[in-house]
């Protein structure tokens, strides 16, 4: 993995490389991430997509849990962030999209400003809980039209993709979740996704039920919705495998023993080889091209 002291491709460029790679057909892997060491451990694994998680925003960065806390201009700040230190297209979760058909408008303003590549918004209430929990709330199915059309409106001819996803198989089942999805579909959205479903067979009703369409399947390890391979997703029609809080987790738990092991023995010397190697931290966060600009100027 090489660095530029800035990202090579502009945001424009990552909006079209991602409609460029839905084109192919192939299956995209989307690991979530939280923050920039993450985006570049993602980047550095060679995945060609990442996924700002809007569960683990709330985790990582604010100590919450998913209600619905975090704010439209919270998310819209750390996008800019998040996009300055990557090439990869992002795909940014934004909730509710905070409000209305004029909110929404200004998120999905806001979020292609900060160099998203796509936004997803849901069905659920303002005050929205984790897909996988229990006891969702939606707003009407029109009403969400409305959102999406807006929401449409508002990215133009930016190239900005659209996901809408639906939990209306938590609250209804998955026959009204199918009837949203296909609205949602002809109000503008490019992806559909579908939250939570409970089994394989109906992850195969809805491949084939919203077939045409780029579907996203979101699979969260302990979650409701079974933890197939992406081999397996591709097969029943899936276009984007994602695994929101996978990192996340992975990171939270070795961090976890990490500190255990410093609170019990007093001493890191012993953990020194579970560690990231000094000099590899270095390079996943670019210090030799920084280094390398940095002599160039200074030559005059």
């Amino acid at each position: 993995m090489t660095h530029a002291v800035l990202p090579g491709r502009s945001p424009a460029e990552r909006r079209a490389e991602l409609r460029r790679l839905l084109a192919t057909g192939e299956t995209l892997i989307a690991p979530g991430v939280t923050d920039a060491a993450g985006l570049r451990l993602v980047e550095e694994a060679g995945f060609r997509v990442a996924y700002l998680t809007g569960a683990g925003l709330a985790n990582a960065q604010y100590g919450l849990p998913d209600i619905g806390l975090i704010s439209q201009r919270e998310v819209a700040d750390h996008v800019q962030r998040l996009a300055s230190a990557t090439d990869l297209p992002l795909i940014v979760d934004a909730d509710t999209g905070y409000g209305g058909p004029l909110a929404v408008m200004r998120t999905v303003r806001l979020l292609e400003q900060a160099g998203a590549a796509a936004v997803q918004l849901e069905d659920q209430v303002l005050d929205k809980r984790c897909g996988h929990f229990d006891d969702h709330r939606l707003i009407p199915a029109e009403e969400m039209v409305a959102k999406i059309r807006a929401a449409v409106d508002a990215r133009g001819d930016s190239g900005l993709v659209l996901v809408a996803r639906t939990d209306a198989r938590s609250a209804y089942g998955l026959d009204e979740a199918i009837r949203r999805a296909r609205l949602y579909a002809e109000a503008g959205a490019d992806v559909l996704f579908v939250e939570a479903p409970r089994t394989v067979e109906e992850m195969r009703t809805i491949g084939r039920e919203l077939a045409g369409t780029p579907l996203l399947a979101n699979i969260v390890e302990g979650g409701k919705t079974p933890e197939l391979s992406v081999a397996e997703l591709a097969e029943l029609g899936f276009s984007i495998a994602l695994f929101a809080n996978y990192l996340m987790r992975s990171m939270l738990h070795a961090g976890r023993q990490a500190l255990a092991h410093l609170k019990a023995a007093g001493e890191t010397r012993s953990r020194t080889p579970h560690l990231l190697p000094w000099a590899d931290r270095q390079t996943l966060f670019g210090l030799a091209a920084y280094t390398e600009v940095e002599q160039r100027y200074a030559d005059g």
